[in-house]
């Protein structure tokens, strides 16, 4: 079984990435159920992805899969690769949106231990392989933010930097020329206010140049 689904979500919603894959392993009544998870930017990564781990278990009875795509999780496949319709590749899929993941791709690598599991005892493997396979990945948080350019003099710079630090925010890079430029990555939400407070500490003397809207990792998060 294939199947395709569109998901529409807020535009600017956070979510969750791999910063480093993992692999995870359940039995149940003997069969061995081995998930293997991976980070993919395209369609493309994940169906390559897919069919290096179908090489890879060559030898095994199922090579289930799902994956979804894009920051607002605009494209999701799933597959059951012969097992019951909707025991394999739904449950997976479920689990990766229920952890808010976007640009991931699960196979579950199913060695048939000889028992019959039912639908139900299908179901409960599959979702249970991706747990353990996300309980040895690195997720990371992605959040909406914007990337700028702020340029000022040296009699601003050091109010700016205060503000800055009081936010949390540290400058990815700085540049002391003739004037004072600062990169920076702030959330998306804080921006406005942030380059408000920067002009009236500064009585104007700033400018805001480069600015664009990007995702940024706000923090690590390790839990599956």
């Amino acid at each position: 079984m294939n199947e395709g689904k569109k998901r529409e979500e807020r535009p600017g919603d956070a979510y969750r990435v791999l910063i480093a894959g993992g692999q995870g392993e359940y039995t149940e009544k003997k069969s061995r159920f081995i998930a293997t998870l991976r980070h993919c930017e395209s369609e493309e990564e994940a169906v390559a992805f897919i069919e290096e781990t179908k090489k890879k278990y060559w030898d095994a009875r199922h090579n289930c899969y799902a994956f979804i795509i894009g920051a607002r999780g605009e494209l999701s496949r799933c597959s059951d690769d012969g097992e019951p319709g909707g025991t394999a590749g739904r449950p997976m899929l479920e689990v990766l949106t229920g952890a808010e993941l976007r640009n991931v791709v699960a196979v579950v690598t199913r060695y048939f231990g000889g028992v019959l599991l039912g639908t139900g005892g299908l179901v409960r493997a599959y979702t249970q392989a991706v747990k353990e396979g996300l309980k040895n990945c690195r997720l990371g948080r992605m959040r909406p933010g914007r990337e700028m350019e702020v340029i000022t003099d040296y009699n601003g710079v050091g109010k700016i930097l205060y503000l800055l630090g009081s936010a949390g925010i540290e400058p990815d890079a700085a540049d002391y020329g003739e004037n004072v430029t600062l990169r920076l990555t702030v959330p998306a939400e804080e921006a406005d206010v942030l380059c408000a407070k920067m002009t009236d500490m500064t009585n104007g003397r700033v400018k805001f140049d480069k600015m664009r809207e990007i995702y940024f990792i706000d923090k690590e998060d390790f839990q599956g």
